[in-house]
């Protein structure tokens, strides 16, 4: 009797430790899989087309980015959005001063088409540019691999500029073209997403319901381009 006492004491032990060995080895894989899980922050400055004017936050194409990089083994935690409807490169320049925004792991730019459509002097264009451009490699760490400049998209096909189309694919082809000039003098990496705004143009789904800025499906397309640079740069 005794005997068959202790062999059940025995039996017992075993099961208990067992499961105890079980419940040590999920927290053991759970603890591996939080530490495998790389988080990176992204700041992203411009304007209405940043902020996606007309379209609602999560349908903006930084925070589409924000879900499309998204894996069990990496995601963009922090996103920081510096942007405005309306600003220039110089409204830009203030806000960053005002904000003093700390330093992330991807940083974009996407800047322009307000100072072509407020007449801006070119060249004080130029020179904000320049500024904003070194700033955002400051802010990227000083690593200008973990930049990304967005051109600017053509609001001529779109039925608020189409009385004047062709002067605004005209300047708005001048100022990508510089800024894909300083893109590529300090090998910062340039999307061009203008095309996509033109094989669009105003057709169906391509718009916000203002009929001017890029609908949530435009942004999207944006983000395919995007995405795999943003994937390279936070490997």
């Amino acid at each position: 009797m005794i005997k068959n006492i202790y062999y059940v004491l025995f039996i017992l032990f075993i099961v208990v430790f067992a499961c105890a060995s079980d419940d040590n080895l999920v927290l053991e894989n759970e603890e591996e899989q939080t530490e495998e899980t790389k988080t990176f922050s992204f700041l992203a400055l411009g304007d209405s087309y940043t902020i996606g004017q007309g379209v609602t936050e999560e349908e903006s194409w930084p925070f589409q980015l924000k879900d499309a990089f998204a894996s069990p083994t990496k995601k963009i935690e922090e996103l920081t959005i510096i942007a405005k409807t309306g600003w220039t490169t110089g409204n830009l320049i203030g806000a960053i001063a005002e904000t003093n925004p700390e330093n992330h792991d991807l940083v974009s730019l996407l800047i322009g088409v307000n100072n072509q459509y407020q007449r801006g002097d070119f060249m004080t264009f130029q020179s904000e540019f320049d500024f904003l451009l070194n700033k955002a490699i400051s802010l990227a760490n000083g690593k200008k691999d973990h930049v990304i400049v967005v051109s600017i998209p053509d609001y001529g096909v779109t039925p608020f500029g189409s009385t004047n189309s062709e002067v605004i694919a005209t300047e708005i082809d001048n100022y990508n073209a510089y800024i894909q000039q300083k893109c590529t003098e300090l090998q910062v990496v340039f999307i061009n997403v203008t095309t996509i705004s033109r094989d669009l143009g105003d057709s169906e789904g391509a718009l916000a319901t203002d009929n001017l800025h890029p609908s949530a499906y435009q942004y999207s397309l944006w983000v395919e381009k995007i995405l795999a640079v943003a994937r390279e740069i936070l490997k």
